[in-house]
């Protein structure tokens, strides 16, 4: 099943041959070194079950796919096409975010499962707000930091007026592209248009209840860890980005991932003022640089040990069980 990217993919015919050539991508991939695969293709990010790739081949140029392999049947792909759906056009329709240019396509791998694939307009990778961040002058980065806030304002609007349809965002900078950015020319433009990028965690409830399963995202977990994550990830995991205070300290913090602490100051100021102001409806308690720091080395820790044990696992399942580890694990990550 595939869906059309305006101005890509424009038929059935070419959605088809697209389709065919991702099937033949998928089996050839290897998950252990996918630069190495029998189709070329770039990492352009890494997501806990899922990738996103540039695949070097005809009919796919100008596409990021980002690969998702966590259903074992076809009715939990259908569930998640569902929530998926619904959750983009919550946040294009109701809500008024920007999103790139999207759609999907899925079939049965070699191994019997179905596989899933999210597909976008390419953009530019220095557009991206973590990456332009090392662009910009410190009170652009602010500016930045405001219209993210801006945008996130709409979701967390919208949830006010509709208690019983909320929507859960993950607002942190890589998340987001500068629409027209320019690293050649650098600087934000006036009246800036930012895209949500990543759709691919549909977070939104019905009557309180999540639509998303949970479980999806405990099938990278090792095995040993799936009852202390299952316990924890609705409580605390995905219910953070229902928490606009939450949501907010995260993105700060990514200033430390990024290698600019020194900007934290002036964001921690910039979200207060928007606590004060724009975000008052919200009813939120200022922000204090302590628990940012706090935030993110505790953050730092929980995923860094997270990726070590999924990396044994993966040791485990492939040298020892000579078992298949669909999963595609990123190396040392910057932290």
């Amino acid at each position: 099943m595939v869906t059309d990217i305006e101005p890509i993919l424009k038929n059935p015919t070419g959605a088809e041959i697209q389709a065919a050539l991702l099937q033949e991508f998928e089996r050839g991939l290897d998950p252990l070194k996918p630069e190495h695969s029998k189709i070329p293709c770039h990492v352009l990010g890494y997501g806990e079950i899922s990738t996103v790739f540039e695949i070097q081949a005809e009919g796919l140029q100008d596409l990021a796919f980002k690969r998702m392999c966590a259903f074992r049947t076809e009715a939990e792909l259908q569930g998640y096409l569902a929530t998926f759906i619904e959750y983009n056009r919550r946040l294009e329709s109701d809500i008024g975010l920007h999103l790139p240019p999207h759609g999907y396509a899925s079939f049965v791998c070699d191994y019997g499962y179905p596989v899933f694939y999210i597909i976008q307009k390419k953009l530019t990778p220095a557009s991206i707000s973590s990456k332009a961040l090392h662009h910009l002058l410190p009170q652009e980065s602010a500016a930045l930091f405001q219209a993210v806030l801006g945008e996130l304002n709409k979701v967390w609007e919208y949830n006010h007026s509709h208690p019983t349809a909320q929507v859960g965002i993950d607002g942190q900078l890589s998340n987001w592209a500068i629409e027209g950015f320019d690293p050649y020319h650098p600087g934000l433009p006036e009246g800036v248009t930012l895209l949500y990028i990543d759709t691919s965690t549909p977070l939104c409830t019905q009557d309180g209840v999540e639509q998303m399963d949970p479980e999806l995202f405990l099938r990278s977990a090792p095995p040993y860890l799936v009852w202390i994550l299952r316990l924890l990830f609705v409580q605390d995991v995905m219910a953070r980005y229902y928490d606009p205070r939450k949501v907010i300290i995260d993105i700060i913090a990514n200033f430390y991932k990024e290698g600019k602490p020194e900007l934290i100051p002036d964001m921690v100021a910039c979200a207060n003022d928007f606590i004060t102001h724009q975000g008052s409806d919200l009813e939120l308690q200022p922000i204090a640089e302590k628990e940012v720091k706090n935030y993110y080395r505790e953050d730092e820790i929980i995923w860094s040990l997270y990726l070590s044990m999924r990396q044994f696992d993966r040791f485990v399942r492939k040298k020892v069980l000579q078992r298949d580890y669909p999963y595609i694990l990123p190396g040392k990550i910057k932290r």
